[in-house]
């Protein structure tokens, strides 16, 4: 009997430049296009976020920056700039493959037992950019990996996407006992970043920020414990009436962002649903959900920040306690919205900071564009010593 796959050696990594969440809604709130309405909205977006800092690729946007020629913020007049999408394109392609690269050679050289020829596949997810050759072929040139290797990238799915590429990544150890599957995310959405009085626009202003994160998938035996997730089960739902309330395009000025205030409405009303096929597939967790008490049986759980109001009515909604609620809260509030990679991060936070043990379970879930909602069911395998 084959061994089921396992996420292990999960790394992560922030640019450096780092944003100050009220320093960030000044910039914004000051803008002169803004009318009294857009500011109040501003102001009201920024300071309930649950978010104190964040990261970007835009080092120009630094305090101690000092461009000759600025891009995105020119901080003498204190104006945001608006460059085209071509511009914001070429600026991904340069910054993002950078972080593909480093990422996917961090949770390699953190894996004790696999080096660059055990990869057989790789995954990368992205939405906040394109370019071709892509990041997968770059991480194969980079790393000195077989040209053999499997390569295969999730483009433009959004905040969800880590989590089809996880289980696209369990289901080529299952077929293949021998499979080692690189998976890597990178976003950077404050490329997109804008003024504007749009509400949904002003909302994605303050909650999506830049990071990076990957580990590996495989079923073979190895020989050292490391900390590790076992990848029991995957569920995918739709919420057909939120189709119209989370959408990501592209227009002139980059990527744009609709992101209503009622996506936490909707979540809240459809995630018993969506959520009930996963844990009904196993005996004891279908009753607990029943029940009403699966917080109870699911020791901890990785919810992707897509803003703090979802983050209440998901616990409001599943009964989880403040403690089960930590660990995607702190990632919110430390790197804001990283769109696809934000789950990884909190997976990794489970794992090293939150007294997992072996045998824990743990629920995952991420919602993005459809309204499409991802779930998971994992097992800690080893937690962090």
């Amino acid at each position: 009997m084959s061994r089921p796959p396992v996420l292990r050696s999960l790394q992560t990594i922030v640019p450096e430049t780092v944003l100050v969440q009220e320093q960030v809604r000044d910039v914004f709130a000051a803008q002169p296009d803004l009318g009294r309405l857009a500011q109040r909205i501003v102001a009201t977006s920024f300071n309930v976020s649950g978010i104190d800092t964040r990261h970007t690729v835009i080092e120009e946007l630094s305090l101690d920056a000092e461009p000759t020629e600025p891009v995105f913020y020119d901080r003498a007049s204190g104006l945001l700039l608006s460059p085209g999408t071509k511009a914001r394109n070429d600026f991904y392609t340069r910054e993002a493959s950078q972080l593909f690269v480093e990422a996917a050679r961090r949770a390699l050289d953190a894996d004790p037992d696999l080096t660059p020829a055990d990869v057989t596949h790789v995954i990368t997810v992205s939405c906040t950019g394109f370019h071709a050759p892509g990041p997968e072929y770059e991480i194969v040139r980079a790393l000195g990996l077989s040209d053999a290797v499997q390569r295969y990238h999730l483009g433009f799915m959004g905040c969800y996407a880590s989590m089809p590429a996880l289980r696209a990544a369990g289901q080529f150890c299952t077929a293949d006992e021998d499979a080692v599957v690189l998976v890597v995310s990178v976003e950077l959405c404050t490329l997109h970043l804008r003024s504007s009085e749009d509400p949904d626009t002003i909302v994605a202003s303050s909650l999506f920020a830049d990071g990076a994160a990957a580990g590996i998938v495989t079923a073979r035996d190895l020989p050292t414990p490391v900390p590790a997730l076992r990848l029991d089960g995957f569920h995918t739902a739709i919420v057909p009436e939120g189709v119209d309330d989370m959408a990501w395009t592209i227009g002139d000025s980059g990527f744009e962002m609709i992101l209503s205030t009622a996506v936490p409405q909707i979540i809240g009303e459809s995630i018993i649903g969506a959520l009930a096929p996963l844990y009904g597939r196993e005996d004891g967790l279908a009753e607990a959900f029943a029940a009403g008490r699966v917080g109870d049986r699911v020791r901890h759980w990785a919810i992707h920040p897509g803003g703090r109001s979802i983050l209440d009515r998901v616990q409001e909604r599943m009964a989880l306690s403040d403690a089960q609620l930590r660990p995607a809260r702190e990632t919110l509030r430390e790197y804001g919205n990283m769109s696809s990679a934000t789950v990884l991060f909190v997976l990794k936070r489970i794992l090293e900071q939150e007294g997992a043990e072996a045998g824990d379970r743990v629920a995952a879930m991420a919602f993005g564009p459809g309204l499409t909602a991802e779930s998971a069911l994992l097992t800690v395998v080893a937690p962090a010593s």
